[in-house]
This record gives structure tokens, C-alpha cells and sequence, in this order.
């Protein structure tokens, strides 16, 4: 098992990029992570954020998933309201999620990146993420996938953020259509 602690098999997970080691000091002591709302996945509301740390970090922290932490809730908000310092940032009056967490969570073994390089957000299980030995082993295939969509479809309308008829039937996440394509996005 790769984590410290047990998270049921079921839990769903999203695979989320913390741009830089100041973010993931910011969800470590300050229990939040933001996401922007025009990148934001269709579904927000999941059991846990598995942390990618890009080339940003320093060398042995590099292209890997080493954190995962439990969402407690999110809420919609502007960038200035999260980050009340930068009044005057070009994105300030944009909206986003603020996404309450728990005491973030190490992994015994880190989950390497092995090939890919550019990740914004996926959706994968806990018991993936407990079993991955690189990030190829977490997306959801075949039988399982529908599996998966149906339990964020679920989770979607029990949290209101969508209204049912807002929801495709089969949800495709824009970074997994983007990594299948060869294209990239930015956070």
C-alpha cells in the first residue's frame, strides 16, 4: 500500500496540479487549494486531491504525486477574496473554487510521472492511487469508467452544483482529452 493512512478503495479522487511549492505550503498550513473556475473539471466534489508537482519544485520533488489531502468542502469566490494580498493581480476579480481541505496525507512512495509531463485534472479511485506504481496506473479504464462517472454524476447532484439537465451523460475530462490529443492546457 502507498499510503499513511487507509482511504476507502471507493473514494473518489481527483488528480489536480499544485503549481508550486508556496501552493502546496498554502494547503498544508492553510488547508486550501484554489482552483480557477474557466479551468475548472465539470465536478468538484470529491472525496480527496491527489497533489502533481510539476517542474516547479525542486529536482527530487519534480514530475510526481508525493501528497494527497481530503476535501472538507469548497466554495465559490474571487482570487482576491483567496488571496487578499495581491488586490491588484490581473486575475484578481476572477472567480474560483476554494477548496477547504484536511491534513494533507504522504505517500510511503511517490508516484512518478514516467512520461507524462503536463497534468491539470483527472479523476481516479482510491484504491488506484493506493496500487499505482506511476501516474499510468491511476486513470480509470474500460469496465470501471462508467463505474466512475456514474459515482461523479452521483456526487454532483447530491451537492448541488449542477442542475441534472446541465450534465452530459458521460462526463470527459478536458486534461484527458488534452493529454490524448497531444495538447496542452494551463493552470
Amino acid at each position: 500500500m502507498n499510503l499513511s493512512v487507509e482511504i476507502p478503495d471507493t473514494s473518489l479522487v481527483m488528480v489536480a496540479l499544485i503549481p508550486s511549492p508556496r501552493d502546496l505550503d498554502i494547503a498544508r498550513l492553510l488547508g486550501w487549494y484554489r482552483i480557477p473556475l474557466k479551468t475548472a473539471p465539470k465536478i468538484i466534489a470529491v472525496d480527496h486531491l491527489a497533489f502533481y508537482q510539476p517542474s516547479a519544485f525542486p529536482k527530487e520533488d519534480q514530475m510526481l504525486i508525493r501528497w494527497l489531502a481530503p476535501i472538507r468542502g469548497h466554495e465559490l469566490t474571487t482570487r482576491s477574496e483567496i488571496i487578499q494580498n495581491q488586490p491588484d493581480h490581473p486575475r484578481a476579480r476572477e472567480e474560483y473554487f476554494k477548496m477547504q481541505l484536511g491534513p494533507l496525507i504522504e505517500l510511503f512512495e511517490p508516484i512518478p510521472a514516467k512520461g507524462w509531463k503536463r497534468i491539470t485534472f483527472f479523476y481516479t479511485t482510491g484504491e488506484r492511487v493506493k496500487l499505482a506504481q506511476s501516474i499510468n496506473d491511476l486513470p480509470v479504464h474500460d469496465e470501471e469508467r462508467p463505474v466512475l462517472w456514474q459515482a461523479l454524476r452521483e456526487r454532483a447532484l447530491k451537492s448541488e452544483e449542477y442542475r441534472a439537465d446541465q450534465l452530459p451523460e458521460e462526463l470527459i475530462d478536458p486534461a484527458i482529452l488534452a493529454l490524448l490529443s497531444g495538447l496542452t492546457s494551463s493552470f
